[in-house]
């Protein structure tokens, strides 16, 4: 039987991700890492971006924000803002909050509420990015 890993994504608001899978791709600040089973312990941040699950043969793809990953060799827990299987993503939504968010950058605005809008606008980025995987 093949090792797998058993990856857990959680959110304040919910578990959203638990289960067992082949490999993990993640948005991490020094570039995407893949993750497989019997990996280093390793504990670090990712970055707003796309997290690729390959499970019995088929990529997933979910939407994640800021926050931080922690690694054993059997297991990867994510901690994070934001969490959106690609299914779950509504386009119209998330282009709305982007033209929102570039809109209010625009203005003269305090340091602090550019840097809350520009957090904004990385997780709309985000998901834009994942539902739109694969288009031309």
């Amino acid at each position: 039987m093949a090792a797998t890993l058993k990856l857990e994504i959680v959110t304040p608001e919910a578990k959203t991700y638990s289960e067992d899978v082949d490999m993990v791709t993640l948005p991490g600040v020094e570039g995407e890492m893949g993750i497989y089973p019997q990996h280093v312990p390793l504990m670090t941040q990712i970055v707003p971006g796309e997290i690729s699950v390959r499970k019995g043969g088929q990529d997933f793809f979910l939407a994640v924000g800021e926050g931080f990953v922690e690694i054993t060799g059997d297991r990867v827990a994510v901690l994070t803002d934001m969490a959106i299987k690609a299914e779950n993503i509504d386009e119209l939504k998330a282009e709305e909050a982007k033209k929102r968010a570039e809109a209010r950058l625009a203005e003269k605005i305090s340091d602090e509420e550019s840097a809350l809008v520009s957090a904004s606008l990385v997780n709309s980025l985000a998901q834009l990015k994942v539902k739109r995987r694969g288009r031309h």
